[in-house]
Parts: structure tokens; sequence; C-alpha cells
């Protein structure tokens, strides 16, 4: 009977910790993402909203900026789930491409702005934590996959959309 009496208070246990790391980002993250927020939203309507949609949709001419400007910025102020919605500026065919792009990015952005993607941070933190573990700095590997998740998503772009065009050329 005693498994009982162990498997009662270690199953609590696990609920006690959810609580707890749910405490640490409401008191830690949480008010630097409201922040950061309020600062683009009020970045946009001290611009005006034409002037952005316009400036989004002259970058989206250019591949190079597509596939890389454009995803970073949709992140960082639309933040994951809202920045799909970047996709209207883009043509029709090149919307898979930029989804993918976009999709790839939405990891490697957590490791120098967390809010962006607030959802997946435990990918990059059981990284950065098991470096921390072996007595290395994070601010490196932050570095590191945020460049790198550049390159990737700038190639995931390119290869998506010439994916795309030759199978609509065999339609």
């Amino acid at each position: 009977m005693q498994w009982i009496e162990w498997l009662g208070e270690h199953f609590i246990g696990l609920f006690d910790a959810g609580g707890k790391q749910f405490m640490d980002l409401f008191t830690g993250i949480v008010p630097t993402l409201v922040v950061l927020l309020t600062f683009t939203y009020a970045m946009i309507k001290f611009i005006g909203e034409e002037r952005v949609t316009k400036a989004i949709q002259a970058t989206s001419k250019f591949m190079i900026f597509r596939y890389t400007i454009m995803p970073i910025l949709s992140i960082l102020l639309l933040t994951n789930p809202m920045a799909y919605t970047f996709g209207r500026f883009v043509k029709e065919k090149q919307k898979p491409a930029f989804f993918d792009s976009l999709v790839s990015f939405l990891h490697p952005v957590t490791s120098l702005f967390p809010y962006a993607n607030a959802g997946e941070l435990f990918v990059y933190l059981g990284v950065a934590n098991g470096l921390t573990q072996a007595g290395y700095a994070t601010s490196e590997l932050a570095i590191r996959f945020f460049l790198v998740g550049i390159v990737v998503m700038f190639l995931r772009g390119v290869i998506t959309e010439q994916l795309t065009k030759i199978l609509a050329k065999r339609m």
C-alpha cells in the first residue's frame, strides 16, 4: 500500500511543479511581453497602418526580404500564431513558401525574443538549461540559434517557392 501513497504524493507533485513554473513565467516573461507588444502596436499606430502596409508590400517584391525580413517582422510584431497574417502581403503563388519560411523560424526566434513564440519556449530553455549545467554561457547559443534560423528560413522559402512553381506547371 506504500506505492499508492508514493503515487499520490508524486502525482500531485507534478501539478505543484507545473504551478510553480507557471508563476515563474507569469512574474518573469509576461510583463516583458505586455510592454513589448504595447510598444510595437504604439509604433504601428504612430507610423500609420497604411504606411506600414505599403512598406511591407514593397518589401515582399524581393525574395531575400520576403523570406528573411518579412517573417522576422511578422513574428516579432504579431507573435505566433498572428504572424501568419503577414501572408496577405505576398502573391498567392508565394504564400506556401512564405508560410514555410515563417514556420521554420518560430523556434529560433525564442532564443532572443521569447515573447514571440512563448508556447514553444521549452525547446530553447531545455537546451539552454543543459548548457548552463555543463558550465557554458547561453548567450552564444541564443545568437547562433537566431542566425542559423535566418539562414534556414531563407533557404526553405526559396526552395519551397521553386517547388511550388514546378508543381504549378504540372497542373
